[in-house]
């Protein structure tokens, strides 16, 4: 199997790891976890908050996402409720359909 960011796909196994050991990790990789439990391991992670959503980001173009989104969408960022905050703590995803929360999100790493 060819990644096409196989540093961001690296950190969301360890992160997944580190959480919910390998058995369950390599379960959620193959049979699709939610993009709310990939945040909050990645948030669990001994990453930066920062290198966690980069990975994230970076990573989601090695997944397969469900329900299909089409050609058109956008990966919106919830932050934090401090005024002026860059301090991402969700994400939701944007289509022209409407948004769907992080929860609603599935995702399995490609084959």
């Amino acid at each position: 199997m060819s990644l096409k960011n196989p540093d961001a796909v690296a950190a969301i196994v360890a992160a997944l790891r580190r959480v919910y050991g390998d058995e369950v990790a390599r379960l959620m990789l193959v049979e699709g976890m939610s993009l709310a439990n990939l945040i909050d391991a990645m948030f669990s992670a001994p990453l930066t908050h920062r290198e966690a959503i980069k990975a994230i980001t970076d990573g989601l173009d090695d997944f397969v996402v469900s329900p299909d989104l089409g050609l058109m969408w956008h990966l919106k960022y919830i932050y934090g409720k401090e005024p002026g905050s860059l301090h991402v703590v969700d994400m939701e995803i944007a289509t022209p359909n409407g948004t769907l929360a992080s929860k609603d999100v599935w995702l399995r790493l490609s084959a």
